[in-house]
């Protein structure tokens, strides 16, 4: 029976080696599926082939799941409002579910020994890979050779030169990058010195806000907590992330330079290139500000932060994700509406909101002539939420003579 290894093929440096160390001695598989999961990110699929074939793959496969992606992972991420550590909109995190649900499904119906992911010891990626396999193949094998051997990126470079695969990665730019429909991810090389400011060559969606065209604004739609259309336009999800890229990007929005703490307990110098994903994450923000309660805010925005924990951390296909999912499905129901947003350099900034379900009374909030605001309750209402404050400071002067 032959043995059989499907891979998360990127078509990068890292899985294009790993597709070569599969047949050799330390693994020695028969047969390496190297399988490409579309969700988004700009890639050349010959160029792709042509490199997986020239690694030794049997077969390279290609799955579409771009508008599964943005229906799902990026929808649930704009509703949840999601910053990791209030800055990183789970580009990279969100994918990795998607990604490795298709590969194991492919690695079940083929019958595989194994799955394989390119993901380092150090990573975050490696947990959402392999909670994602196990979820999907429950007992199979799942096998990390760039964790079961440590390579540097020369090393690798140098390895696959020696093989014949095409690379793309030199050693004077061995940047390492995770791109998707909601964003790009970039990291080593010159970046894992934290005092050096990011060079200009690994930047793509976005350009440098020095050089952003004049400010415009945009309005973005909204139903149900989810963007569905762009200055009037309705857009299927996948395709209003993309225009609000293009738009975004332009203004330099959506540039992320962080140090963040990864799940396995180290620092991490990021660089992040988000611009739809933080502009709709700004403007369903500012959407909600004038439908949810108060309640639903304060209870909500504890929640956020948990989700975007788990999601960061692997934990897509958990329990608790979905539970916090159903209450913040229960809140985005009335959050239809519009939000303008000025795009400025570096800076999507809100100008507007309406909502036929707005909160926000006008009158009861201005200052102008004809308001409605009961001023005579408030001096009660005073009086009353003071009875504690009140009672607990005579009790510390009491305490005070003794």
């Amino acid at each position: 029976m032959s043995r059989i290894a499907v891979v998360a093929y990127s078509g990068g440096l890292d899985t294009s080696c790993i597709v070569a160390w599969l047949k050799e001695d330390r693994y020695g598989f028969d047969e390496v599926i190297a399988v490409i999961v579309d969700v988004g990110q700009e890639f050349d699929l010959e160029e792709s082939v042509t490199r997986g074939k020239a690694a030794g793959a049997d077969d390279v496969v290609l799955i579409d799941r771009k508008h599964a992606f943005a229906n799902d992972q990026c929808a649930k991420a704009i509703k949840t409002n999601a910053l990791y550590e209030g800055k990183y909109p789970l580009v990279s995190a969100l994918s990795r579910p998607v990604i490795a649900q298709a590969v194991a499904e492919l690695a079940l119906e083929l019958g595989a020994e194994a799955v394989v992911h390119g993901c380092t010891g150090k990573g975050n990626d490696q947990l959402r890979f392999e909670l994602a396999f196990k979820a999907h193949y429950p007992g199979v094998r799942v096998i990390a050779p760039l964790r079961d051997k440590i390579w540097t990126r020369d090393e690798e470079i140098e390895y696959a030169i020696a093989k014949g695969i095409p690379v793309v990665q030199t050693k004077a730019s061995p940047f390492s990058i995770d791109e998707n429909l909601f964003g790009r991810a970039i990291e080593a090389g010159v970046l894992e010195d934290p005092w050096n400011a990011p060079p200009p060559e690994p930047y793509a969606m976005t350009s440098d806000p020095l050089s952003a065209p004049a400010p415009v604004e945009v309005i973005v739609g909204f139903e149900c907590g989810v963007p569905v259309s762009l200055d009037g336009e309705e857009l299927p999800l996948a395709g209003l992330i993309a225009s609000m890229n293009r738009l975004a990007g332009a203004y330099g929005i959506g540039r992320i330079d962080m140090i963040e703490n990864r799940a396995i307990g180290i620092k991490s110098r990021e660089v992040y290139e988000s611009p739809a994903g933080i502009a709709l994450i700004v403007a369903h923000s500012a959407l909600e500000d004038v439908v949810l309660t108060k309640d639903e805010a304060r209870i909500k925005r504890g929640l956020e932060q948990r989700w975007t924990e788990l999601v960061y951390e692997g934990l897509w296909f958990s329990p608790a994700r979905e539970a916090i999912d159903a209450f913040v499905d229960k809140t985005q129901e009335l959050v239809t509406g519009e939000v303008r947003l000025s795009l400025q350099p570096n800076a999507a900034v809100v100008t507007g909101r309406r909502s036929e379900n707005m909160l926000y009374a006008e009158k009861l909030a201005s200052y102008g002539t004809g308001e409605t605001f009961p001023h005579e309750a408030a001096e009660g209402y005073i009086r009353i939420s003071s009875l504690e404050t009140e009672l607990t400071a005579a009790r510390s002067r009491a305490q005070s003579r003794v």
